[in-house]
């Protein structure tokens, strides 16, 4: 069997004790040795030997006579303060990396009852982190009918033992999850990915988070529910602010991130603190951050890095610890390189860089949020709505469709069913007020949107195309546009089928393919950078 060895610190003043009055007295250290349950081989005491050597002296004699087969080891340890958490923990932490230890001879325990809690804490970390690679063991005093000796528990850190806890912890994260999703049972696998990312990123880091993505992708909706995520975890006191910066023009501009000093120039009779101090301990939203103007820019990289700006106007400078989320719907790397956007503060966004795909790209999350959004105008108005069965499956056939192009992305999809929910005779949506949305979408995406990328590509042909080859071109037109080769978009296509073939020519295949409506991959390409 292996030998059990356990590591602790004397206690100073509930270890010690003299005369024969000290045997009935419990003593944690001493106690170690008293159990029949736990024969302890070797007890590795830590204590500064200049102080407390006269105590350690006598509770090893008092080891000696409880448990003979114990071998105590002094350790001095030295701790200039003992609640000084920092101090604590590297003591402790070079204890243990100079520490020999030989896991398949011996099992190693840390006594956490005796030191301070500062030192508590720190052999807890040190055990979940497994430098120490043992478990925590915990002493308590006997009760009225035990004996001198008391009793002892054995923690095990490893929560993957405990099925409770991690269903616990499981459950949690999808609670976590469904908050950022508001609710919503989104089912499209890549947004579900982004978002238990998201989750775990919004958990652990305080780091800027860039979300990329479409107008009315969501991005404000995501950027709210962090925050909300992060004041339940007890992360941020502060508040969520937000601002679209591509309403902040000229001067003003300064003056509402940065705020400014009374008589900065004409108009300002009065301090205002503006909105970087406004969310101090918070969370600050900039939607379209793209649109800030170059020294704007320089302001905010500064006050991201240094948590210090000067207001409009002053020669002292304020403070502001906030996190920032930014949004944008411009491909930031290429503002980089028109001189447009700062290459340093993107690089200080780009940590953490998430793109919301639109509607059309999610096109099985548009019955749940459907639902979502005929729920929410029934909450806000206090009248139910729903669809009947026919008018239901009419409007999530258009939905899904590739007529539905959703330019507007959610915030198309939360004003049609404003409009029908308000139109709605007894609170029942028919097939007729779908068909009068679906030729109000229809003629609202033809007049005011651009042309899909397919439209784009085949003008005039696309109406002389079969539904089902337009909706097959329409993904195949995607990939390709997003495809740095023929053949990388060959491979992503014919996935599956490739691994049924002796031999793959994707490229060719793929060629074949688009020239059967006279397309070529570069002229898609081109299309798409255009």
């Amino acid at each position: 069997m292996k030998r059990r060895v356990v590591i602790g610190m004397l206690g100073t003043q509930i270890d010690a004790g003299s005369g024969t009055a000290r045997w009935e007295r419990w003593r944690p250290t001493v106690s170690l040795g008293m159990h029949e349950d736990f024969l302890l081989d070797r007890l590795d005491l830590l204590f500064d030997a200049r102080r407390y050597g006269k105590l350690a002296k006598a509770v090893t004699e008092d080891i000696a006579q409880v448990s003979p087969e114990t071998q105590v080891c002094h350790h001095d340890t030295y701790l200039s303060d003992p609640w000084d958490f920092e101090g604590v923990y590297a003591t402790l932490h070079d204890f243990l990396r100079a520490y020999d230890f030989r896991p398949d001879e011996e099992d190693y325990y840390v006594h956490i009852t005796t030191g301070t809690h500062v030192a508590q804490i720190c052999w807890f970390l040190l055990t979940e982190s497994r430098i120490f690679p043992g478990q925590l063991l915990q002493t308590s005093p006997p009760r009225k009918q035990e004996g001198v000796e008391g009793s002892f528990a054995v923690i095990d850190l490893d929560l993957s033992r405990y099925d409770r806890i991690a269903q616990r912890f499981e459950q949690q994260q999808l609670t976590d999850r469904n908050l950022l999703k508001s609710g919503i049972a989104t089912r499209n696998r890549a947004f579900n990915r982004m978002i238990e990312q998201i989750e775990t990123v919004a958990t652990r880091s305080k780091a800027p988070m860039l979300l990329m993505g479409p107008t009315g992708a969501g991005k404000s909706q995501l950027a709210k529910r962090v925050f909300e995520l992060k004041k339940l975890k007890h992360q941020l006191p502060g508040r969520f602010v937000e601002v679209n910066c591509a309403t902040l023009r000229g001067d003003g501009a300064m003056s509402t991130l940065f705020g400014h000093t009374r008589g900065a120039y004409t108009g300002a009779t009065s301090d205002r603190a503006g909105l970087l101090r406004s969310a101090h301990q918070g969370l600050l939203f900039l939607d379209e951050i793209g649109e800030l103007g170059l020294d704007e820019q320089a302001m905010l990289l500064r006050a991201l890095e240094e948590k210090r700006f000067l207001p409009v106007g002053s020669d002292k400078e304020v403070e502001s610890d906030f996190q920032l989320i930014a949004g944008t719907n411009r491909d930031l790397h290429e503002a980089v390189g028109q001189g447009r956007f700062r290459e340093d503060l993107l690089a200080r966004l780009n940590l953490w860089t998430y793109r919301l795909p639109g509607l059309a790209e999610r096109v099985e999350d548009i019955e749940p949020n459907l639902d979502f959004e005929l729920e929410r105008w029934s909450r806000e108005q206090h009248q139910r709505v729903t669809f009947n069965r026919e008018a239901r499956a009419h409007f999530l056939s258009f939905a899904t469709s590739i007529e539905a192009r959703w330019s507007g992305n959610f915030r198309d999809l939360g004003a049609s069913v404003m409009r029908m929910a308000t139109l709605a005779k007894a609170g029942r949506i028919q097939t007729e007020l779908v068909d009068e949305e679906v030729e109000r979408l229809t003629r609202q995406w033809r007049s005011g949107g651009e042309p899909s990328p397919l439209e784009a590509l085949l003008g005039e042909r696309v109406a002389a195309l079969d539904r089902f080859d337009r909706v097959q071109l329409e993904e195949v037109v995607r990939v390709c546009a997003k495809s740095k080769s023929l053949s990388q978009a060959g491979r992503e296509l014919f996935a599956v089928s490739r691994q049924q073939r002796a031999s793959t020519n994707d490229a060719d295949r793929l060629r074949k393919y688009l020239a059967r409506f006279d397309l070529e991959w570069e002229q898609i390409r081109e299309s798409a950078l255009s």
